[in-house]
């Protein structure tokens, strides 16, 4: 099963997303979010366990755009 981290419980106020086939692909992905979005030129060990202890299972919602009559 795919894995999730919203990156706003780990840094409060962002509302992006991660998606990752497992958690160390969302680990990466979030390592990377953080250094571009966050500007962390390096991530302490302690908010790396933060993050790891916030991803979840999950699928990435799929978006249906319908006509509307």
């Amino acid at each position: 099963m795919a894995k999730v981290l919203k990156c706003g419980e780990v840094f409060s106020g962002c509302d992006t997303v991660i998606y990752g086939k497992d958690e160390d692909e969302v680990l990466a992905k979030e390592e990377e979010h953080a250094r571009h979005a966050h500007n962390m030129t390096m991530i302490p060990m302690d908010t790396i366990k933060e993050m790891a202890k916030h991803i979840q299972d999950g699928e990435r919602k799929r978006r249906w755009f319908g006509l509307r009559s």
